[in-house]
């Protein structure tokens, strides 16, 4: 637990309220509540950008409150336009059915729902929207919101603004999260709703929609949306979105993902991610201002995170990887492993079976396979010991190379130097 009183002050010493409703800091010093926060499912996978959220409900539930994760199952078929500037495909009840499903997993590694005193719940809209009826939904919720209020939205205006425009659909969106809302406080005594900044005008829209048909109080807060420094979105790389699903982002390039944060955002990257206290982010900001090149900070994120998604063991993997790029131990990895941590680098292709009985001679083989131009200069490299083969030092220049030092007969990690690597291919590759 932290020294903080309340989870209100948790999440404002940690730069994470972008804005809240009048009345809540109060609530929630005095009270327990319910509170939820959705995720649709647009894809098999949340990415890195909704661990905020995600984070911010396991905070809230260590400090006793109520938590609701709520899987979209009936809006994720409609499409969110908040921060879009085109029409999101939509998806069939299938997909939208399968992708809560891998979700819900993803959730139950940050949220508690085995604890018996206060077990966080996952819960599915799909399992009161996709049975409301058109005209009952029109007269019961659709009369409490004016196209005026639903067109001030700035989702709706940046769409509109635009020549591709916005669809009914999608226009109705904020209708049923509104009704979301309703439902939970009617049937949960679900009082808060949370999440990112650009959701602020939905919230509202359900605490409004609260307010006139019971006459009570609901409340919302909200998150900043994550960006680097330099202004570009937090969880892009080159390659796309950072992906919680080991299998569309492995845990060795999530690792390299938090271990790359720039000096300027890895302390609030620190608070929003981590459940690290003031003390040991004071002591990480201190060793990152008096040494940058160690890196402190930067290192204890990343371990932290892929701890905290993947496990010990996928840490283990993805440090171990890390370190392959400098020269560390390569015996263990697999040949995916190696295809991805050394995907960068120079490569060559060479035929398996010319390997076949006592191997090739070293001298040829850096030779011909083009990462030395000679073989004088290979003799000469490795007379002066700057040759490695899965970074294992050559001292023999009479040295043969086998089939079965390949990774999985595959890959051989060629280096000259420190960081001078080179990829080999066989051709089954």
């Amino acid at each position: 637990m932290s020294e903080q009183h309340s989870i209100y002050g948790e999440l404002k010493w940690r730069e994470m309220i972008y804005d809240s409703m009048d009345g809540l800091e109060e609530l929630l010093e005095k009270e327990k509540v319910t509170l939820y926060n959705g995720f649709d499912p647009t894809a098999d996978s949340l990415h890195v950008g909704h661990l905020v959220p995600m984070l911010a409900l396991a905070r809230f539930q260590r400090y006793g409150h109520h938590v609701i994760a709520l899987a979209g199952e009936g809006t994720g078929m409609i499409g969110d336009p908040s921060g879009r500037s085109d029409e999101r495909n939509l998806l069939s009840a299938e997909e939208a059915h399968y992708n809560v499903e891998k979700i819900k997993r993803q959730l139950a590694k940050f949220l508690d729902f085995e604890i018996k005193s206060n077990p966080a719940r996952i819960m599915n809209n799909g399992d009161w929207l996709l049975d409301l009826k058109l005209i009952d939904f029109l007269r019961d919720t659709g009369k409490y919101f004016t196209v005026n209020s639903m067109m001030a939205k700035d989702s709706v205006k940046s769409r509109l603004s635009r020549e591709s425009g916005l669809s009914f659909t999608e226009f109705s969106y904020s209708l049923l999260q509104a009704y979301d809302f309703y439902h939970l406080f009617v049937t949960e005594n679900c009082v808060l709703q949370t999440g990112g900044s650009d959701q602020w005008g939905n919230i509202t829209a359900g605490c409004e929609l609260i307010r006139r048909k019971t006459g009570k109080n609901a409340y919302g807060l909200t998150y900043p949306l994550v960006k680097k420094k330099d202004g570009t979105k937090f969880g892009k790389t080159a390659g796309g979105a950072v992906w919680l699903d080991p299998e569309r982002t492995s845990p060795y390039k999530f690792y390299q993902f938090w271990l790359n944060t720039d000096d300027a955002d890895v302390i609030p990257f620190l608070k929003y991610f981590t459940f690290f206290d003031r003390q040991k982010i004071d002591e990480l900001e201190f060793a990152t201002r008096e040494n940058p090149e160690g890196r402190a900070a930067q290192k204890a994120l990343a371990v932290e995170m892929t701890k905290m998604m993947h496990g010990e063991t996928a840490l283990d993997k993805a440090m171990q990887a890390s370190e392959a790029l400098f020269g560390g131990e390569i015996n263990g990895l697999s040949a995916a492993d190696i295809k991805e941590i050394f995907a960068d680098v120079p490569s060559g292709v060479i035929a398996a079976d010319s390997m076949n009985g006592e191997g090739l001679p070293i001298v040829n083989l850096l030779s011909d396979c083009g990462f030395m131009k000679s073989k004088g200069e290979v003799k000469r490299a490795i007379a002066e010991g700057g040759v490695y083969i899965n970074n294992h030092r050559v001292t023999d220049v009479n040295t043969s190379i086998r089939k079965d030092q390949f990774i999985e007969g595959k890959y051989l990690v060629l280096r000259r130097g420190k960081k001078n690597y080179f990829l080999l291919k066989t051709e089954q590759e």
